[in-house]
């Protein structure tokens, strides 16, 4: 099996890093039943995280005729309302050659906010590519945190269940998505996380549900750290409400 990490620009990192650590270290644990690899729509590249200017690079561009897992990230900045048109710009931009001097002389950037970085992914090759990826029964399309906001955004899950960063809930309903407060959402080939530490949960499930309890309980004794929450399914009766 192989996991394919999309990055875009204005990513989390921790969104990726956790269950890119987390995937790796169940594909040895599985002797090498698993293999993982940061993607992105363009190919081999450098992507810069919404973090502080953290770059990390892609080795491949993402594949969605190739069987197995896709997780993709939200996006890391200041926290703001989507305004009507999520692809609009927020404060200056930077020509990819403009200098230095040029640099300083905007002074301190505000980082933009979340759904504007999640936006921009609107206009790339990106949509297309994970909407081909999602018809592809062979692929199980997971998310990380504003992850299944970029997918909501592309009018990708409407009718599905998700979850997402809790202050992203609202947006995900707004598209269609049915929302849902819990730690990790399993709706079959579509799997969510919520905020941006239960990628950790998320890919230590994933490890579970694909390669078995006891590979996923021997990397979270080998991480020092025990999954938080139930993972929920849309199976079972209705509960009574409190």
């Amino acid at each position: 099996m192989h996991a394919q990490i999309v990055l875009f620009d204005g990513f989390d990192p921790l969104d990726a890093i956790a269950p890119f650590e987390v995937l790796s270290a169940g594909g040895v644990a599985a002797r090498g039943q698993l293999t993982v690899e940061l993607v992105s729509a363009e190919g081999p590249r450098e992507v810069v995280s919404g973090t502080g200017g953290l770059a990390l690079r892609t080795t491949a561009a993402l594949d969605p005729t190739r069987s197995g897992l896709i997780l993709l990230p939200g996006a890391s900045g200041r926290i703001g309302a989507l305004d009507a048109d999520p692809q609009l710009d927020a404060g200056p931009q930077l020509d990819a050659d403009a200098d230095l001097d040029s640099i300083d002389a905007l002074g301190p950037m505000e980082p933009e906010p979340i759904p504007v970085l999640l936006g921009r992914t609107l206009t790339t090759d990106l949509p297309a590519l994970l909407k081909a990826a999602m018809e592809n029964p062979e692929i199980t399309v997971t998310t990380v945190c504003g992850g299944s906001a970029l997918l909501a955004m592309a009018g990708l899950i409407e009718g599905r269940h998700a979850t997402t960063h809790h202050l992203g809930l609202d947006l995900l309903d707004a598209t269609g998505t049915h929302a849902v407060d819990a730690r990790i959402v399993d709706d079959g080939d579509l799997v969510t996380g919520a905020g941006v530490t239960s990628g950790l949960d998320l890919a230590l499930y994933l490890l579970e549900r694909e390669l078995g309890p006891r590979i996923a309980h021997a990397v979270e004794a080998l991480f020092a750290y025990e999954r938080r929450g139930t993972v929920w399914r849309n199976t079972g009766p209705e509960p009574a409400a409190f």
